[in-house]
C-alpha cells in the first residue's frame, strides 16, 4: 500500500499588497516524514503552511496532495489536521468533547466517537482524563489534547504551527520527543513550522530552511548543519565561523594563507564555513596550510563546554569550542594557532 501524504508545492507565491510573503516556492515533500519549515520570524514559513492548509489562497502556484490539486479546495475538505500556535481549544468543552468535536460536526455516530476518543487519549498518554475541563489541564496536557483533536479524523497530512512555543524549556524538550515518537508510530506526514533550530534538529527527517519568502536549503538535519549551502544557513543553524577568502585555480587563500577546502571553488571571492567545534587550538608551530596565527581575546568555560575567541585579523574573532578534556590551557592575551581541518572548511554560496 502506497504511503499517503506526499505533498508537492509548485511555484507558490503569496503577496499581501506590495509585500511578497512567499516568493515562488517549489518543493516535493515525501510521505510519512516529519518535515520542518525553519527560519526567522517573517520569513514566510507560517504563510506557506496556511496555504497548504487552505487558510490562505496563493497569489499564484499550486498545492498537490498525493497528486491531487487541492489549491482551490476549502480547508475542511483537504483531509488535513492542524495544531495552531494558540492551540484554540474550546474552554466550555471537556477533553473528550474537544477531541471529538470534528467528528461530531461531520456526523460520525456517537459510539464511534467515544471509541475513537478513547483510542486517542491512550495514544497521547491521557487515559481517564476525558471528563476534565480544559482549565484544569497543564500546558503540556493542553498540547496533547490539541494534537489528539487534529488526529481524530485520521488526516493524510498533519500540520503544526509552532505548537510548543508557549511552553517552558524543559516541557518543550519533553514534548518534542513525545511528538516525534508519536509521528513515527503513526507514520503520518507531518509539517512543523518553527524558528527553533534545536527543535528542528531534534524532530525532523527533513529541514526546509527559509528566509525572505524563499527556500535557502532542503536536506536532512545533519546534512544541513554540516554542509550549509549559504552563509545564512550556516549562521542560522547553530554557530559558525565565516571566513572570507580569495579563490583561484581551485584553491582558497584566507588572510594570505593557503587553505584546502571541502567544496568546489568557482568564484574569485569565497566564503568558507567552519563550525567552532571543528576548529582546534594549538600553541605549536604554524602549519603550512589551513591554519592562522592569532591572539586569545576571551575564554568562556561553561562546564560542559569551553569556548575560546581568537583574533586572527579577520575583523571578527574566530570561535573554537570543545569539551573540557580538549581544552588547551591558554589565557586571554596568549598567542595561539587555530587549525582548520580540510573536511571542516565548507565552501558556501554568497
Amino acid at each position: 500500500m502506497q504511503a499517503r501524504g506526499g505533498l508537492r508545492l509548485q511555484g507558490l507565491i503569496k503577496r499581501f499588497g506590495d509585500v511578497t510573503a512567499v516568493a515562488g516556492v517549489d518543493l516535493e515533500l515525501p510521505p510519512g516524514k516529519l518535515i520542518s519549515f525553519l527560519g526567522p520570524s517573517g520569513c514566510g514559513k507560517t504563510t506557506l503552511l496556511r496555504m497548504i492548509a487552505g487558510l490562505e489562497q496563493p497569489t499564484d502556484g499550486r498545492v498537490l496532495l498525493d497528486g491531487e490539486d487541492i489549491t482551490e479546495q476549502a480547508p475542511h475538505t483537504r483531509d488535513i489536521g492542524m495544531v495552531f500556535q494558540t492551540l484554540a481549544l474550546f474552554p466550555h468543552l471537556s477533553v473528550a468533547g474537544n477531541i471529538g468535536y470534528g467528528m461530531r460536526i461531520r456526523g460520525v455516530r456517537g459510539e464511534d466517537i467515544r471509541r475513537r476518543v478513547e483510542e486517542l487519549l491512550e495514544l497521547v498518554s491521557m487515559e481517564g482524563l476525558g471528563d476534565r475541563r480544559i482549565s484544569q489541564l497543564s500546558g503540556g496536557q493542553r498540547q496533547r489534547v490539541a494534537t489528539a483533536r487534529a488526529l481524530a479524523l485520521e488526516p493524510r497530512l498533519f500540520l503544526l504551527d509552532e505548537p510548543l512555543s508557549a511552553l517552558d524549556a524543559n516541557l518543550r524538550e519533553q514534548l518534542q520527543v513525545e511528538l516525534r515518537l508519536l509521528q513515527q508510530k503513526l507514520g503520518i506526514t507531518t509539517i512543523m513550522v518553527t524558528h527553533d533550530q534545536r527543535e528542528s534538529m531534534t524532530m525532523s527527517d527533513l529541514v526546509v530552511v527559509m528566509t525572505a519568502g524563499s527556500v535557502e536549503q532542503v536536506g536532512e538535519p545533519l546534512e544541513v548543519y554540516r554542509r550549509p549551502a549559504t552563509p545564512f544557513v550556516a549562521s542560522f543553524i547553530g554557530r559558525t565561523n565565516l571566513l572570507r577568502g580569495e579563490g583561484r585555480d581551485g584553491s582558497v587563500t584566507i588572510a594570505r594563507r593557503p587553505f584546502d577546502v571541502d567544496g568546489a571553488v568557482t568564484a574569485a571571492e569565497v566564503t568558507v564555513s567552519v563550525r567552532p567545534e571543528e576548529a582546534h587550538l594549538s600553541t605549536g608551530e604554524l602549519p603550512e596550510r589551513n591554519a592562522l596565527r592569532g591572539t586569545v581575546v576571551f575564554v568562556r568555560d561553561l562546564g560542559e563546554l569551553f569556548e575560546c575567541y581568537v583574533d586572527c585579523g579577520l575583523g571578527e574573532p574566530v570561535v573554537v569550542a570543545g569539551s573540557p578534556r580538549e581544552r588547551v590551557p591558554v589565557d586571554q592575551g596568549a598567542p595561539v594557532v587555530v587549525l582548520f581541518p580540510r573536511e571542516a572548511c565548507v565552501v558556501v554560496r554568497g
